[in-house]
């Protein structure tokens, strides 16, 4: 198990500079073999393709690490993912490039998805709602961040979700306000 750990995280590392000098397309798993001196059997025996190894490599350095109820509340985890994409930038960058299937994005999109699933159904009681509301938020969360690691030069996380917090409660109180005056009215 542990040799196969730093097979992975060789692997990884290896990924993670050839994409701060091309973006992830013009990589090849020969490129990546290549780079840490593996051969693609080696490569093939841990990962399908490069993709899955680049969703490793979030899932080991992130979402691994996250423990159920260690974050206080979901803006702390928020600010947590934020850090960790800010810190990583140069990286995440060039991973939220890749589009279609197996993509990063839908990878970050269906992990988001897990989390924001609990607090919809803590918020929602029909799945109809739940569904609804998650893939909302799921699309909107997923473009804000890419747009926000996409800047040429972007605020911090802690700028950034500050913003993201101010802009969602804002929204929340206004709409909460208004349903509340239309309540009252009937």
């Amino acid at each position: 198990m542990a040799d196969s750990n730093i097979t992975k995280r060789a692997l990884a590392t290896a990924l993670k500079d050839l994409l701060a000098d091309r973006p992830f397309s013009k990589i090849s798993v020969g490129d990546i073999c290549e780079a840490c001196g593996m051969s693609r059997k080696s490569f093939y025996y841990h990962f399908q393709d490069k993709y899955e190894l680049l969703n490793w490599i979030f899932f080991t350095e992130f979402v691994s690490r996250i423990r159920t109820g260690e974050e206080e509340n979901a803006w702390m985890l928020m600010a947590a993912l934020c850090d960790y994409f800010y810190e990583n930038r140069g990286f995440y960058r060039r991973a939220f490039e890749v589009e279609g299937q197996n993509s990063f994005c839908e990878y970050f999109r269906e992990i988001l998805g897990v989390l924001l699933q609990s607090e919809m159904e803590m918020i929602f009681g029909s799945e109809e709602d739940i569904a609804f509301c998650t893939d909302f938020y799921l699309d909107a969360l997923t473009s804000s961040v890419r747009r926000w690691l996409k800047a040429r030069e972007p605020v911090s996380a802690a700028v950034y979700v500050r913003q993201l917090r101010r802009c969602i409660m804002a929204v929340s109180r206004r709409v909460l306000d208004k349903y509340q005056q239309d309540a009252d009215g009937e």
